[in-house]
């Protein structure tokens, strides 16, 4: 009897849980074994926690009910190593006790363990800061904002998408309080000359100041300071300045750029290591003009779909997707009554149009419900391959580079 082909997943993100979902789909059960290892034992709709510190609750999903049916074997656990030679990765029960050590197996993995916060080097952030990259920090922010009195001061560092969305989603939920941005540049200085326009709209309605090239070097507790020596009070201190990666790739043989991110090819996979592949925040993906993608569910979702279905050809022989990355639109919240829809290049330039108000806030909601329903029903709308799996051989690696067309 031919032994199981085994592919394992780690981190059950937006990229992982989708590329988990239709790999189940598109390869058959007899001869596949899919194993999806997170530490959570429900999806985290990470697009949403900046309203979950507001006090909002998010829809629960389990995996338990999301995976039902679909062949795919859970493994609550945290991922402490990953050996890309001996072909097998490290996990430990998901409250970190090392006795519950374990090694898994695989043919095939599908690293996806995502990112976090980034604290850049700046002294006394880990300290003082707060972060919404996650849930936990989620949660603590939420406790600590709920205990605010009116009239103290939430000051958010981060010009971004994420950090647009949680000083609009704190002023509208609480406006008693004095909500502050600061950013290094301009505020909205990557959008359109409408979206720049519509984004002051909206932050002095919800009466948000603005602190423009303010580059912060130093946390407090209760300010921060600025590379121009100015000092910005701040009861509480919310940092959004910068994703970084999981470390765990990084001490590994697999190649890694200097952000720590995994250097795959068009299809997702290692370049140093033919039997691992990369997704979400984790790869270094080279997208349109060969710039890499930015981390977000908007880059996360395409690399998943890619990694399945090449993970799927190279297994049943087919042929490989060539299918291109690019971006259509950046999607923001401004609370829950209004949104900025800044329609982009494929390279992730603003272009002149852009959708605001009422109606970008709607859009960008059937945007976050259609992600999280993606990821809640993951063999749904996927063709599946029927033909048998091939018996699988190490190929030659591709002379490529992370900056190969993806």
């Amino acid at each position: 009897m031919q032994q199981q082909h085994r592919i394992i997943v780690l981190g059950a993100g937006y990229s992982g849980a989708t590329a988990a979902g239709r790999l189940a789909k598109r390869l058959r059960r007899e001869d596949v074994a899919i194993t999806l290892v997170n530490a959570e034992p429900d999806f985290v709709e990470r697009v949403r926690l900046h309203q979950l510190a507001t006090g909002q609750e998010l829809t629960p999903r389990p995996f338990s009910e999301m995976f039902a049916g679909t062949g795919v074997a859970l493994k609550y656990a945290k991922v402490t190593g990953v050996d890309p030679d001996a072909k097998h990765v490290t996990v430990v029960d998901a409250d970190g006790a090392e006795a519950g050590a374990e090694e898994l197996p695989y043919d095939t993995l599908v690293y996806a363990l995502g990112s976090g916060w980034n604290s850049q080097g700046v002294p006394g952030t880990a300290e003082h800061a707060h972060e919404v990259a996650g849930r936990p920090g989620a949660l603590r922010l939420r406790e600590r904002l709920a205990g605010l009195d009116a009239g103290q001061q939430v000051l958010v560092i981060g010009g971004g998408l994420t950090g647009l969305e949680a000083a609009t989603e704190f002023a509208e939920a609480r406006p008693d309080l004095d909500i502050a941005l600061a950013v290094r540049g301009g505020l909205g200085d990557t959008l359109s000359p409408k979206g720049r326009g519509h984004l002051r709209k909206v932050f002095g309605k919800l009466g948000i100041t603005v602190h423009e090239h303010a580059a912060v070097t130093e946390v407090t507790a209760d300010h921060v300071t600025t590379a121009d020596g100015t000092s910005i009070p701040a009861s509480v201190t919310v940092w959004t300045a910068g994703f970084g990666v999981h470390p765990i790739a990084q001490a590994t043989t697999l190649e890694v750029s200097d952000t720590g991110q995994i250097a795959v090819d068009a299809t997702m996979r290692s370049l140093s290591h033919p039997d691992v592949y990369a997704i979400g925040d984790a790869a270094l993906v080279a997208g349109p003009g060969d710039k890499p993608l930015r981390m977000s569910c908007a880059s996360g979702v395409p690399t998943a779909w890619q990694a399945a279905d090449a993970i799927a050809a190279r297994l049943t022989g087919t042929k490989l997707p060539k299918t291109p990355l690019r971006y259509f639109n950046q999607c923001i919240s401004l609370g829950r009554k209004e949104g900025l829809i800044q329609y982009v290049t494929a390279d992730d330039r603003a272009v002149s149009a852009a959708l605001t108000g009422r109606l970008a806030a709607v859009y960008k909601e059937l945007v976050c419900k259609g992600a999280a329903w993606g990821v809640a029903h993951p063999t749904l709308g996927v063709p599946a391959r029927r033909r048998p799996v091939a018996r699988v051989e190490q190929q030659p690696q591709v002379a490529t580079t992370a900056n190969a067309e993806a």
